[in-house]
């Protein structure tokens, strides 16, 4: 099943960036990244929803 992506460049950038951070800090927890994610990229609530889904849905196919 396809993730809808918000429109925003913001949302597409907090993606790239928690991507990378994955790959840099394994150790890091995820949530700890998408709270700084939400912050570094200004993004709502909806988006930092969006992110917590799109992160749990990938890391369920692993």
């Amino acid at each position: 099943m396809a993730t809808i992506m918000p429109d925003g460049e913001e949302i597409k950038q907090a993606i790239k960036w928690i991507s990378a951070q994955l790959e840099e800090k394994n150790n890091e927890p995820l949530a700890m990244l998408i709270e700084d994610a939400v912050f570094k990229f200004d993004l709502s609530p909806k988006e930092a929803d969006f992110l917590t889904r799109f992160f749990g849905k990938r890391n369920a196919e692993k």
